[in-house]
């Protein structure tokens, strides 16, 4: 089982960086803003998913930057959510 977990783990984490570039793609364009769910979701499963990959391919520095990458879309979820307030 685990080979085939570490097999696939390239695959996740590429799908993982996809999902965070087009998040960024849309903000950059006007069609999404960082204060819709959808833009923090994709950044929050990207970053989990690139996360996995490190798992079986250790990086200190990607690992550091996915887990903020995590924190940060969390607090933006939560915001939209109406858990913290914030200002609008």
């Amino acid at each position: 089982m685990y080979d085939f977990l570490y097999k696939i783990s390239d695959a996740v984490g590429m799908f993982g960086v996809i999902l965070i570039l087009i998040a960024y793609y849309y903000l950059s364009i006007g069609q999404w803003n960082a204060k819709r769910i959808i833009f923090q979701s994709y950044n929050f499963i990207g970053a989990w998913l690139i996360l996995y990959s490190l798992y079986f391919h250790w990086n200190t520095a990607s690992v550091t930057i996915e887990i903020a990458w995590i924190i940060i879309s969390m607090v933006g979820m939560c915001r939209i959510l109406g858990f913290i307030p914030g200002k609008d």
